[in-house]
């Protein structure tokens, strides 16, 4: 049975050119980039070029990239940065809807007496630009947003955010993990002072990420040791993972406007028609301001994780929220912020393609869904009751 991978904002498989140009950097050039004889420096001039790959896929200057290992790290370099950068300043603004990677640094620094405000989304999950402006103060030492959601695909008006940031003389992070690959970027023009990416959502490896730090922000480093990356992020560089995620940065300019136009269109197709041929299912997100890959419909009266094993017997890899947070059963914290109802709250799954998906791996799916949730709603004792029970569940766990 061949996979239908629909899960790609939670990894994506890596480019077959990337594996190639990676491959000899960790069987013929192993050496340190660091040391003194040839060997080992000659890395060094292939560090500098997939550097140069990468800050032209978003627009910024070779010496603005710093690399981590992935999103994570690169979320927490950049807010303890620019928290240590402004110790007189107590006070962040986030969403209610960003990655753990964010939220659950926030919640940590609440317990060491720092303030935050987490801006609320409407029902198509949108911030209110005039709660932003009337959260900010000239305390306020960092607002870190998401450039998109990772699970409704809604983007954000990041400059419009970063102006407002800009007057209150705040530092302004933003995580585009989803982002970058899907959507032109130009850090040049840019309102933005630092900037998460991982390679692992653009066709590289796991293990490899950047972040963007402008020309002039104060940084001081999470990981303190060597002399790496200007003195900004120290230990051994990741050499081969480097070096693919430039070649990924490569590709992803030189695909960028041919695949996210095919991307959308075969969104579009799916999503239309399963709405078309399946009762009581709706799109949660902004319909116009999302990503051109990502989908995510809410069939009522049903699981979500029901959905997903049915999927997984004919091969199809979809995901019913953040891959960080998909161990647990409780419902996605991103939904619950958007105010769904929980008719649709549980049985909400997210389809995320990428420039390898095929026409014939949507008709396939498309095919099979109705039947699916035919077959599982007939089972739900939810649409007798409006969901009552999922109701009472969630009065019970808050």
């Amino acid at each position: 049975m061949s996979i239908i991978y629909l899960d790609n904002n939670a990894t994506t498989k890596v480019d077959p050119e990337v594996l190639e140009v990676m491959l000899p950097y960790l069987r013929d050039y192993y050496g340190n980039p660091s040391s003194m004889h040839t060997f080992g420096g000659q890395l060094g001039k292939a560090v500098k070029i997939a550097r140069q790959q990468l800050a032209a896929l978003i627009g910024a200057e070779e010496s603005e990239i710093v690399y981590t290992s992935c999103g994570t790290e690169g979320d927490n370099a950049a807010i303890r940065a620019a928290l240590l950068a402004q110790p007189e300043k107590r006070h962040i603004i986030t969403t209610q809807v960003e990655h753990p990677a964010v939220l659950n640094v926030c919640k940590q620094l609440e317990t060491q007496g720092y303030t935050v405000t987490y801006l609320s989304v409407n029902r198509q999950g949108q911030l209110d630009l005039n709660e932003l402006e009337a959260s900010l103060t000239g305390n306020t030492a960092l607002v870190t947003i998401m450039y998109a959601n990772n699970e409704t695909g809604t983007v954000f008006p990041i400059e419009q955010i970063g102006l407002r940031v800009k007057e209150y003389g705040a530092i302004f992070h933003v995580d585009a993990v989803q982002a970058v690959g899907k959507i032109p970027l130009n850090m040049k023009t840019s309102t933005i002072d630092m900037l998460t990416l991982s390679g692992h959502k653009i066709h590289a490896p796991k293990g490899i990420g950047a972040l963007y730090v402008r020309r002039g922000v104060r940084f001081r480093p999470l990981l303190i040791g060597g002399h790496q990356e200007r003195g900004r992020r120290a230990g051994t560089e990741n050499v081969p993972g480097i070096i693919a995620l430039g070649k990924a940065a490569e590709l992803e300019l030189w695909h960028l406007e041919e695949a996210t136009t095919r991307e959308r269109k075969l969104r579009d197709r799916l999503e239309q028609t399963l709405l078309a041929k399946i009762p009581d299912c709706e799109v949660n997100g902004d319909p116009t301001q999302r990503l051109p890959n990502t989908t995510n419909i809410g069939f009522k009266y049903i699981e979500g994780e029901a959905i997903l094993l049915s999927l997984n017997k004919y091969g199809i890899c979809a995901s019913s929220g953040s891959a960080c947070t998909s161990g647990s059963l409780e419902p996605s914290h991103v939904l619950r912020a958007m105010g769904l109802p929980y008719t649709t709250l549980h049985g909400s799954i997210r389809f995320s393609l990428c420039r390898y998906t095929t026409e014939a791996e949507i008709d396939q799916v498309i095919e099979v869904m109705p039947s699916i949730i035919e077959r599982l709603r007939a089972m739900s004792p939810f649409k007798n009751d409006d969901a009552g029970w999922l109701q009472e569940q969630a009065l019970i766990h808050r």
